[in-house]
């Protein structure tokens, strides 16, 4: 199990995880990031607000990629499904 010590709007946090330590920096870099756009965006939030609305842009980045790769692999299927007949 890997430690890492990262900082998150300043604040100071040890994750443990399976995942390699630079793999878990890595993680909170990003987080940290999303978290300060939205600090710039909108100073006026409180952290909580702040969490949320990060939240939300990488749920919606997560689902955008998740539909991407559904579709890619249906591109894939279709295109093996197609070279098979032209072979066969």
């Amino acid at each position: 199990m890997a430690s890492a010590e990262v900082y998150i709007l300043g604040q100071k946090y040890i994750l443990k995880g399976e995942e390699p330590e630079d793999y878990i920096k890595e993680l909170a870099l990003y987080v940290d990031k999303k978290l300060q756009e939205i600090q710039r965006s909108a100073p006026m939030a409180n952290q909580a607000k702040t969490a949320i609305l990060a939240a939300l842009g990488i749920a919606d980045e997560l689902f955008k990629l998740k539909e991407a790769h559904e579709s890619l692999t249906k591109n894939i299927e279709t295109s093996t499904d197609d070279l098979s007949k032209i072979l066969d």
